[in-house]
């Protein structure tokens, strides 16, 4: 019997992490769930025990390297050599930049933006005198495109792309079999939206059309499993890449007139409170969905003609004369 590969997902606790954690254990992956909520992190184990894996929880603040090395050091010790990194977690904030103090705006940076630099330095320490593995960095359109009210989400997705670009570039410098891809998502069914910091009477959502957590999952998963540089999520992914491209300016109105409105939602839900500086998940499993079940898609064309894309050998684009 062959050994069961071993991933490591932040941020695994709720939403799109807990997600990937259902989807990788589904598929034969011992699951090292790395994150700060001690009910969410149990619960994510019990997902991954009833799939027929390994779970290991490991209570870890992704801003701290010194925390995150003694997390990797523990998932190899306890489940064995890792194969896939994913680095997921973040926090963030619904509020004017103005109106976002310095503790704040820090915090999110070292979550986000420094909590993927530790996971991958620390995946790279592992992988590298092995000279295999596959690191995957979740991030999102707004990696290419800032909208209202996240400039520090927004700044950190931007730092996120370009380290990871030189990285890539440097694995290959190096002639490294080390796999770093990123992929970017739409807006999101998460409970993300009932604990971010929230300057607004209104309840946060993500900016419609939306998705549930299942379908990043499955295109996280394919990503770490098959080379690819990077993956789009969502034809509102494409459309907003592609269209800031063209015409930034159009972008900057429209976000300017719709931006705000389109992230607060007319009808109330969940408010757990701001989750930058403790978790909201230490009394109670949130679990993978949020509020908007009734309005969030579980499939995707785009994604799915992505994974789907058969490409043929050069030889058999050559026109035949037989």
């Amino acid at each position: 019997m062959s050994q069961r590969k071993v991933v490591v997902v932040t941020g695994g606790t709720a939403g799109v992490g807990r997600a990937v954690v259902r989807e990788f254990a589904a598929h034969g992956y011992d699951v090292a769930v790395l994150a700060r909520g001690r009910a969410g992190l149990e619960a994510a184990v019990k997902d991954v025990e009833n799939a027929g894996g390994r779970g290991l929880a490991v209570p870890t603040d992704v801003s701290s390297l010194d925390e995150v090395r003694a997390a990797a050091a523990r998932v190899e010790r306890e489940l064995g050599p890792i194969d896939t990194w994913v680095n997921n977690a973040f926090v963030g904030a619904l509020r004017f930049f103005w109106d976002t103090d310095d503790a704040g705006f820090r915090r999110i940076t070292d979550v986000t933006y420094m909590g993927f630099v530790n996971g991958t330095r620390v995946a790279l320490e592992h992988m590298r005198p092995r000279n295999r593995g596959s690191i995957v960095q979740v991030s999102s359109a707004l990696a290419f495109r800032g909208i209202p009210l996240q400039s520090a989400y927004c700044g950190a997705k931007h730092a996120a792309k370009g380290f990871t670009e030189s990285v890539i570039a440097e694995l290959k410098h190096d002639k490294s079999a080390i796999h770093l891809g990123m992929i970017e998502l739409p807006g999101v069914n998460t409970p993300q939206f009932d604990w971010n910091d929230n300057a607004f009477d209104r309840h946060p959502m993500p900016v419609p059309p939306i998705y549930q957590p299942e379908v990043p999952a499955r295109a996280i998963r394919f990503l770490a499993e098959h080379r690819r540089r990077n993956m789009w999520v969502g034809t509102p992914t494409a459309k907003t890449i592609l269209g800031n491209r063209v015409v930034p300016w159009f972008v900057d109105r429209y976000l300017g007139r719709k931006g705000v409105d389109g992230q607060l939602s007319p009808k109330d839900g969940p408010r757990y409170g701001a989750n930058a500086f403790e978790p909201r998940d230490e009394e109670t499993d949130v679990g993978v969905h949020g509020m908007f079940d009734d309005q969030a898609r579980a499939h995707d064309m785009w994604s799915w003609a992505s994974m789907h894309l058969v490409r043929k050998p050069s030889w058999s684009r050559k026109r035949s004369w037989g």
